[in-house]
């Protein structure tokens, strides 16, 4: 918490939050030229941002590309904010993220979090149906596993209909895999992809998810994920189900 607060208690921050709010995904000349300081002192200003979770980075071929994270945001709004005012709305910005591709484009859509457990009690939380079905924030069915290409995993909505499934085109044991992220619901249900990246820290693991691909009719996407990431830190964590689904207009 305190290296949020610390990173926030500046304006050059601050700016450069809102305009990856703006325009997420950009490079270090893009953001250099809105601010009138050097090159360094933008690195600099950058490096504390990333050191407090507010930004990812992600690099492609030559260049790299910063990300706004929003998840510690939230979790500071739950902690400290939400108790005491109910909002009308929690809205996280919509993160842009992408997989790694062969053509080595820059990711469109990504979200990272951390989470204080053991390697394979996060590998098996993502891949077993079973226990995915415990911390969803939409389905408390979930059928198949994904252990190999070709597998598949299957979300229904408690009266049955289904929501999502997400088929595996690729997986590393215990450390990545991507899928085909195919919508149950909605107008457009145009597949794409996403990923799973699985990383150990001194401290815990390292989750991130990215996206590709994603259509813009295909609305809601980013909140999903935010609650999705929630609920899996929540239950590995504490052994609790909670469910963040979302809140309904009053």
């Amino acid at each position: 918490m305190d290296a949020i607060f610390k990173a926030l208690n500046d304006p050059a921050r601050r700016a450069l939050l809102d305009s990856l709010r703006q325009t997420d995904g950009q490079t270090l000349t893009d953001l250099c030229e809105q601010l009138d300081m050097t090159r360094f002192g933008v690195m600099k200003h950058l490096k504390m941002l990333e050191d407090a979770r507010l930004i990812v980075t992600r690099k492609a071929g030559r260049f790299k590309y910063h990300y706004l994270n929003a998840l510690p945001l939230q979790e500071l709004v739950d902690r400290w904010v939400h108790p005491f005012l109910r909002p009308q709305a929690r809205a996280l910005s919509h993160l842009k993220a992408t997989l790694e591709g062969q053509t080595m484009t820059r990711p469109d859509f990504t979200m990272t979090t951390f989470i204080d457990c053991t390697h394979d009690a996060l590998w098996e939380a993502l891949t077993r149906g079973e226990l995915i079905a415990l911390y969803h924030f939409a389905c408390d069915t979930v059928r198949g596993d994904m252990q190999a290409p070709g597998d598949s995993v299957a979300y229904l909505y408690p009266h049955g209909a289904p929501m999502l499934s997400n088929r595996v085109i690729s997986i590393t044991p215990k450390s990545r895999i991507e899928m085909a992220f195919e919508p149950g619901w909605g107008g457009d249900r145009t597949p794409s992809r996403c990923v799973y990246l699985v990383e150990a820290t001194a401290s815990g693991m390292k989750l991130t998810v990215e996206h590709d691909d994603l259509p813009a009719t295909q609305t809601g996407v980013a909140d999903g994920w935010a609650r999705f990431l929630a609920g899996v830190k929540t239950w590995l964590e504490t052994g609790k189900t909670h469910r963040f689904a979302p809140e309904m207009a009053g």
